[in-house]
């Protein structure tokens, strides 16, 4: 029997709908610039240049409906509305006629974001850390299963803030697609059952402040809310 020099953290899980079941997330990768609108507001070219990600702890997941905690050391915290693919079957070099067949499911997500700490890091040339990877930074709602919905390839994705629309745009003004998107990170990584791929946000992100309530939405998958304190 294993004896650990300290005690192990729990494995971090999100909740599956219509289950007792739950989803173990092993990583969480999430792809950057994803939508040409969004590029466009962070200021680059909304190309077809190789997609590129960087991840966030497994262990920043919160739960649809928790509380997000405004992080120290940031006075300029965004929301950025995304949809979530859960990897179901692992696998390496995955070609895209076959990425539908290693995803467990979807779901609603946050990628919540120090911008202010984010773009001095840029600014830089040094990691993006600080402002992506802080604790509670990847709220996500529970997981649909893909035997149950399908395979979204549209469908509206949009986020209000206390009631007033931020962010709207479809799924399919992803510049990398699901299956693309899936190819070319099993080209650098190989997936693994329990990684969630947070797969971009549409251009509309902005601040939120202590007492915001978000509530995001993707037609065929679902709904998160969540409340910054």
């Amino acid at each position: 029997m294993t004896k650990y020099a300290v005690e192990p953290m729990d494995i971090p899980t999100v909740a599956i709908a219509g289950s007792d079941e739950v989803f173990p997330v092993r990583r969480i990768y999430c792809v950057g610039r994803n939508y040409a609108e969004h590029a466009r507001e962070m200021g680059s070219d909304p190309d077809r240049d190789p997609p590129f990600f960087f991840m966030k702890p497994n262990n920043t997941i919160i739960p649809n409906g928790a509380d997000f905690p405004y992080p120290s050391m940031s006075d300029n915290v965004h929301y950025e509305m995304e949809l979530v693919v859960a990897i179901g079957t692992g696998g390496k070099d995955i070609p895209q006629d076959m990425a539908t067949g290693h995803i467990f499911g979807y779901g609603c997500g946050l990628d919540m974001t120090r911008r202010d700490l984010q773009f001095a890091m840029r600014e830089k040339g040094r990691p993006w850390e600080i402002g992506k990877a802080f604790d509670g930074s990847a709220p996500c709602a529970e997981l649909y299963r893909a035997s149950d919905i399908g395979h979204p390839s549209s469908g509206a994705i949009w986020l209000r803030v206390n009631g007033e629309i931020k962010q709207t745009a479809d799924i399919s003004d992803l510049i990398w697609n699901i299956p693309e998107t899936i190819e070319h990170l099993s080209s650098l990584f190989e997936l693994q059952p329990g990684d969630l791929i947070y797969t971009g946000t549409p251009a509309g992100v902005g601040p939120v402040v202590a007492g915001d309530v978000m509530n995001g939405h993707i037609e065929g998958v679902g709904d998160i809310t969540i409340k910054v304190v």
